[in-house]
């Protein structure tokens, strides 16, 4: 069985995607034993208190810099025996002190089909309004390793949603979220517990 860690900031509806997928054994291999999150006050924390599993508060704000909490976080995910780390609406950017130790170890979920909208200053609902800015027919979602580059690790799964012409921001935020990421990060995490990913050159390798 591997040891997941969710790591998150704010509501965490995709911690909830997770504990779901989780409850009907569409993980595999794998278990929800912690969550932490960056923010003392993120909802989050409160679904895995509701579910019986670990909560950690990691504060960015008690640290001086990202290096330092960078070394924290790595220090708690190796406590933890984190064999999978989730970025779950995690808002930090954490240097390669935890990539490194966690190398093709840890997933992100990004709303946009990357290459588009995204990197640093491409997160939340702003991803949203630059795709409506530029006035894009297919949106998504996109599951990737995280590496010290944002956004910029191989990516695992992507799955696309149509944008409509009287999206909003928010209306398109929400559409994404349940019909795509909701739906591709327990299924990227269910794949890398069961041991049916693979990193070469860069690009993820499926084994069904």
């Amino acid at each position: 069985m591997k040891n997941i860690v969710v790591l998150v900031s704010g509501g965490g509806t995709n911690l909830q995607a997770l504990i779901d997928a989780q409850k009907d054994g569409r993980l595999g291999s794998g278990r929800i034993t912690a969550v932490i999150s960056s923010n003392p006050d993120a909802y989050a924390l409160k679904r895995a208190e509701n579910n019986s599993i670990k909560a950690i508060v990691l504060n960015r704000r008690e640290f001086p810099d990202i290096r330092t909490y960078s070394e924290a976080m790595r220090d708690t995910l190796i406590s933890e025996k984190a064999d999978l780390v989730v970025y779950a609406g995690f808002m930090t950017i954490l240097d390669e002190t935890v990539c490194g130790a966690f190398e093709n170890k840890m997933i992100n979920v990004h709303p946009s089909l990357i290459p588009s909208f995204c990197g640093k200053g491409y997160y939340g609902l702003k991803v949203h309004e630059e795709a409506l800015k530029k006035g894009v027919k297919v949106s998504g979602a996109t599951v990737h390793f995280v590496t010290a580059e944002c956004d910029g690790g191989p990516i695992i799964l992507q799955k696309a949603a149509e944008v409509m012409q009287d999206d909003t921001p928010e209306t398109l935020q929400r559409r994404i979220m349940e019909n795509c990421e909701w739906k591709i990060l327990p299924k990227a995490v269910q794949l890398f517990c069961d041991g049916k990913l693979s990193v070469r050159d860069n690009k993820t390798y499926i084994y069904e």
